[in-house]
């Protein structure tokens, strides 16, 4: 008879790269669409040693503001190839990028005003049973970033963990940089859903 030991723990994953990502999973729009742009940056620990295996997901409305689904209640859009929806692993350096553009203003429920353009992003990474919830905005947005009712709601010293700035073109695509910080001083907001 052999003696049984209890299985060992471990974190949950690294699992992404089965299944999860694929190779046009980084293109919310087609390369050479007009005003694409890649927004990327790198994923943090508490500790700031970057996450090799984490998985960043974006969902954002087109540049008319609306989303591409049926039940956007404005009705859907498709624009020039727009999905609407990017996924990035992180690469050893716990490195993410995607390729979109910036998305419209959406209203904001009631009289509540309008949204500023922004990202919504889930993060996953192993250690974590339920995914983080965040947004990236525009740091060329100001005015927009003002009147959103969501930027409104956070302390202002922490609004800035939300704001991705602008990156010199050093090619044909313009940019922004977006880092995430999972816990520490720099940590990144995330939201209870």
């Amino acid at each position: 008879m052999t003696e049984l030991r209890t299985t060992p723990s471990q974190t949950v994953g690294p699992f992404f790269s089965f299944g999860l990502v694929w190779p046009d999973g980084p293109f919310v729009v087609p390369e050479g669409t007009p005003g694409a742009f890649r927004i990327g940056g790198a994923v943090y620990d508490g500790a700031g040693v970057p996450v090799p295996d984490a998985l960043v997901e974006t969902w954002q409305a087109d540049p008319a503001g609306r989303f591409d689904h049926p039940a956007d209640p404005r009705g859907a859009v498709r624009w020039q190839g727009f999905r609407g929806f990017g996924r990035s692993a992180t690469d050893p350096e716990g490195r993410y990028s995607l390729l979109t553009v910036k998305p419209g203003r959406l209203p904001a429920g009631g009289s509540a005003g309008r949204q500023a353009p922004h990202l919504d992003v889930s993060l996953f990474c192993r250690g974590m049973l339920v995914r983080l919830v965040t947004r990236i905005y525009f740091s060329d947005e100001e005015e927009a970033n003002t009147e959103d009712p969501v930027l409104a709601s956070i302390d202002p010293p922490r609004r800035a963990t939300l704001i991705a700035a602008r990156e010199p073109s050093g090619g044909a695509t313009p940019g922004y940089r977006f880092d995430i910080h999972l816990q520490g001083e720099h940590e990144t907001v995330f939201f209870d859903l």
